[in-house]
C-alpha cells in the first residue's frame, strides 16, 4: 500500500494559503500552543459529526453504521440508493433503518439528504423542509458517480426547486464534476465550478451550497472566496494521498473514488484549506463501502470505505502539518455551525496508540476492504 508521506516531508511542502487560497483566514494558535498539541499523546475534542456518509441499503447498512455511530454524533447520509431517496417519506423510512442499526447507547442522529432530479417539484422541497430531518438536496450530475443515472441533466431543469430551497434555507450538496466525455477526468471539478456552479450562484445568490469532497486548489480557492452561504466538505483520502496512490506497484482499486485523487499540488491545497481554521471547511468522510468483488473487478466501483478509522485518519493528516490544534473546529464545530445545529457537548478522545487495520470487514453477505487495510494507523479513538 502507498505510504503516507512523512510528517517532515509534508510539513516542508505545506502551502501558505493566507494570501492565495484563504483570504480572511482566522488567526492561528501560537507556535508554542501548536507544538504542545503536536507532542501530546492524547487529544480530547467535542464529539464530531460526519457531514457526508454512505451506508448503502438495508441488507448491508447494519454492518457499517456502527463504525460511524460509535465516534460521530451526527452523520449526513447520502441518497444515491437504487432506487434513489427522493422524497421526505422515503427519507424517513431510510432514516429509521439507519437509526435501528446504531447501538442505542451511541446516541447517534442520522440526518438526511434527498436526491435532486430533473423532476423534483417545489411541493417536494417544501415537504422536505417541513419534516425537520432533511438538511438538503444532493445534486448529482447524471453519470458522475455511483447510482447517479437519475441525476440532473441540466441545472436549468431544477431552477424552481433550487429557488424554493434558497427561500427555505435548505442546502444544496453538490457532487462537483461535469461528465462530458470531452473533459479530462482530472479537470472535471474545475470545469464544474466554471460551467455550472458559478452560473447557478449568479442566479440564486442566497442558495446555501456545500461543495462535497473537494479535491483541487480550484475548489479550495473558490469556496474560500465565496460568500458565507458556500462551504465544502473534505475527505480523509484527499488530504492523505495524491493520484500516484492509484498506480503504485500496479492498479490499486481500493484507492479509486470519485472525484478521483488529484496531483500533489491539489492534495496540499485541500489539506491547507482543511487545516486553515476557516469555518468554510469541515469533515465529510464520503465513506462509501462496496463489496470486495465489486472493487476488484474489470470495471470496479468508485468509493473508499473509511468509517472504521475516520477520525484517526484526519488526525494523521492534521498532525503531518502540525495542525492538531485545528482538528476540533474542522471535525466538530464548522459543519454544525454551517448546518445551523447545536455544537455537540459530548467529547471523544484520540490517543497516540497504533493499531493494525483488518484486511476486510463483514458487509452483508460479502466483505468490504477498508482504507489502510493491513496497515498501522498511529491514532486510536478511546
Amino acid at each position: 500500500m502507498p505510504r503516507l508521506l512523512s510528517p517532515r516531508a509534508l510539513a516542508s511542502s505545506r502551502l501558505s494559503l493566507e494570501a492565495t487560497v484563504l483570504p480572511g483566514r482566522r488567526a492561528r494558535a501560537s507556535p508554542r500552543a501548536r507544538v504542545a498539541v503536536a507532542r501530546a499523546s492524547s487529544l480530547t475534542i467535542a464529539r464530531p459529526d460526519d457531514w457526508h456518509l454512505h451506508v448503502r441499503d438495508a441488507s448491508k447498512l447494519a454492518d457499517v453504521v456502527p463504525f460511524t455511530s460509535k465516534t460521530f454524533k451526527r452523520a449526513l447520509v447520502m441518497p444515491n440508493l437504487t432506487p434513489p431517496v427522493r422524497t421526505a417519506s422515503e427519507a424517513e423510512k431510510y432514516r429509521e433503518l439507519i437509526a435501528k442499526a446504531a447501538p442505542a447507547s451511541d446516541g447517534f442522529e442520522p440526518h438526511m439528504t434527498l436526491y435532486l432530479t430533473d423532476n423534483t417539484t417545489v411541493e417536494q422541497v417544501e415537504e422536505a423542509h417541513a419534516c425537520g430531518f432533511v438538511r438538503g438536496y444532493k445534486l448529482y450530475p447524471a453519470g458522475a458517480t455511483t447510482n447517479s443515472e437519475f441525476g440532473v441533466t441540466d441545472v436549468a431543469n431544477v431552477a424552481k426547486a433550487t429557488k424554493r430551497m434558497a427561500e427555505l434555507g435548505l442546502t444544496l450538496q453538490v457532487h462537483g464534476e461535469v461528465t462530458h466525455a470531452s473533459v479530462d477526468v482530472f479537470d472535471r471539478e474545475a470545469r464544474f465550478i466554471q460551467d455550472v456552479l458559478m452560473p447557478l450562484l449568479d442566479r440564486s445568490p442566497d442558495l446555501r451550497v456545500v461543495m462535497e469532497h473537494i479535491t483541487t486548489r480550484d475548489a479550495a480557492e473558490f469556496v474560500a472566496a465565496a460568500g458565507p452561504n458556500v462551504a465544502a466538505s473534505v475527505t480523509p483520502q484527499h488530504v492523505l494521498f495524491n493520484r500516484n496512490a492509484l498506480f503504485k506497484g500496479g492498479l490499486r482499486p481500493h484507492f479509486y473514488c470519485l472525484p478521483i485523487l488529484k496531483r500533489e499540488e491539489h492534495r496540499e491545497a485541500v489539506l491547507a484549506a482543511a487545516t486553515s481554521g476557516s469555518g468554510k471547511f469541515f469533515l465529510g468522510t464520503d465513506s462509501a463501502p462496496h463489496p470486495k468483488g465489486a472493487k476488484e473487478a474489470a470495471c470496479g466501483c468508485a468509493g473508499i470505505f473509511s468509517a472504521h478509522a475516520a477520525l484517526p485518519l484526519y488526525a494523521m493528516a492534521f498532525e503531518s502539518v502540525d495542525a492538531l490544534d485545528k482538528l476540533e473546529a474542522f471535525a466538530s464545530h464548522n459543519g454544525a455551525d454551517f448546518y445551523r445545529v447545536p455544537r455537540n457537548t459530548e467529547t471523544v478522545t484520540l490517543e497516540k496508540k497504533a493499531w493494525k487495520v483488518p484486511d476486510e470487514y463483514k458487509f452483508g453477505d460479502t466483505t468490504v476492504v477498508p482504507f489502510y487495510a493491513g496497515e498501522e494507523i498511529p491514532w486510536s479513538v478511546v
